[in-house]
């Protein structure tokens, strides 16, 4: 008797925290009339009070921001920054890694045969030669081969890769 009592508290108390048992407020209409004024901690500053008001009188914004040149700078910047570096990361589908010539050879001649739109290339980094297809910039672009080829090639993966940068400049000319 005493552990069914019990049991009968511990259960009413869970669903109490737990929240099935549901509280109906009447007053739906509570938060109609709630307005609240936030100008006083709004950011402003100098200079852009009258558009920010033409803006909400809902006239269009015609005029530059200040911050174009600078966002103008910023990009040249970054691109001349990029131009300057010799290698950029990317992904490469490798189709066949192995210290066998004669099995490189032959699987770069395979893929000349069977995908003749696909360039291929093939290093050597001793002890071991590498048959490479595409430089890609990221994995979703590699993926289109991948599948193409693993068919063919059940050997072929994906894997990160640097490439040299065609247009390098050197930073030290300018």
């Amino acid at each position: 008797m005493m552990k069914s009592f019990l049991s009968g508290i511990v259960l009413i108390f869970l669903l109490g925290s737990c929240n099935v048992i549901k509280k109906v407020s009447n007053d739906t209409n509570e938060f109609d009339s709630y307005n609240e004024d936030l100008s006083a901690t709004r950011i402003s500053f100098p200079g852009m009070e009258n558009q920010i008001e033409d803006k909400a009188e809902g006239e269009s914004f015609s005029g530059s921001l200040a911050v174009d040149s600078d966002l103008e700078y910023a990009l040249k910047r970054n691109a001349d920054k990029n131009r300057s570096e010799r290698y950029y990361s990317g992904f490469t589908v490798l189709v066949y890694s192995g210290v066998d010539r004669d099995a490189a050879f032959k699987t770069r001649n395979d893929l000349y045969m069977n995908f003749p739109d696909i360039k291929t290339e093939m290093e050597y980094q001793q002890p071991r030669y590498l048959v490479k297809v595409g430089k890609f910039t990221n994995r979703i672009e590699a993926q289109a081969y991948y599948n193409k080829l693993k068919e063919t090639f059940p050997m072929t993966r994906i894997i990160q890769d640097r490439f040299k940068r065609n247009g390098y400049v050197d930073s030290e000319e300018n």
